[in-house]
């Protein structure tokens, strides 16, 4: 196919992945309602697992065709995005204020786990052992948070059940498996067009587009003038993308890497523990931090990139 052609499937299957993740968290928070699930185990995990539906389902789909780069490329890219662009734009707009659970908690647990996928990677392959410590660790932390009965700063959606909410669901799900095939194809075959890494298309392209719901979530909540939303949905989003879906795609197929892109999860580590000191000074992400840290996440995203 011509690379006009791989362009418009790549913007379609973007479409379909935030349209698709939206009826997915409208339709199954409504079923889970009507299953007499609580709106704080709701958000924890149909809502979290919706929202990285996209993720989840690239990495996968991108691992059962044996493209490894586009597979952890994503996740890489995916945090970039969040945690960088996102969350600079957004603290441009207005000051976050963090607190102590969100940094000693959720923060440190990113922090943990970009050391461990540091660990983990060391001889360059994810293995079947790995993928399900990282599984079992996200499994641990969402249990955790049920039990201890903390607050979701996820919206759930309102309405009752309605019968129709059943083949949304399908469709929604479908939709998102599909796009995902697609998107990986497409970027594949741009990939080997231009030369370009099918790492660096992972880490871009791919990335942005599976990181819609997010930023689709974030601008809202803007909107809202609701600026501490956006970081706790943000943190959660990226423990989800390392954990279950990295842990997810490795205990499918052992992910391999190259030495290059091994460089990429040193600097990711190394940003996270920076993210993790800039919310704990104040307590706070200011207007000129959330400035640094955008553009910070725009040349981390080059270098990864061109490493």
């Amino acid at each position: 196919m011509s690379t006009t052609i791989n362009l418009i499937i790549i913007f379609a299957t973007i479409l379909g992945l935030w349209g698709g993740a939206h009826w997915v968290v409208e339709a199954s928070s409504r079923i889970a309602k009507k299953l007499g699930m609580s709106e704080l185990v709701i958000g924890l995990t149909i809502v979290a697992f919706a929202t990285s539906a996209p993720e989840f389902a690239v990495t996968i789909s991108a691992t059962m065709a044996n493209k490894m780069a586009i597979s952890v490329g994503n996740v890489v890219g995916s945090n970039i995005f969040n945690l960088g662009i996102i969350l600079g734009l957004v603290a441009i707009f207005g000051a976050i204020k963090t607190n102590k659970i969100l940094v000693y908690r959720d923060a440190s647990l990113l922090v943990v786990t970009g050391l461990l996928l540091l660990i983990f990677f060391y001889d360059l392959t994810l293995s079947l052992v790995e993928g399900i410590i990282l599984a079992l660790t996200l499994i641990s932390y969402v249990i955790f948070l049920i039990r201890s009965k903390v607050k979701t700063d996820e919206e759930i959606p309102e309405g009752d059940f309605r019968w129709f909410d059943v083949p949304i669901l399908i469709f929604g799900v479908t939709l998102i498996i599909g796009s995902a095939h697609f998107l990986v194809i497409s970027a594949s075959e741009i990939a080997r067009e231009f030369g370009i890494s099918e790492w660096m298309i992972g880490i871009t392209i791919v990335a942005a587009g599976t990181s819609v719901p997010e930023l689709a979530t974030s601008l809202v909540a803007l909107f809202k003038g609701k600026y501490g939303l956006s970081i706790g949905n943000l943190i959660g989003s990226d423990l989800f993308n390392m954990l279950g879906v990295l842990g997810t795609a490795s205990i499918i197929r052992p992910l391999t890497i190259t030495q290059s892109d091994y460089y990429s999860l040193v600097i990711l580590a190394a940003y996270l523990i920076f993210l993790f000191i800039f919310m704990r000074i104040g307590w706070r992400i200011t207007k000129t931090e959330g400035a640094v840290i955008l553009l910070i996440a725009l040349f981390r995203w080059w270098v990864v990139s061109v490493v």
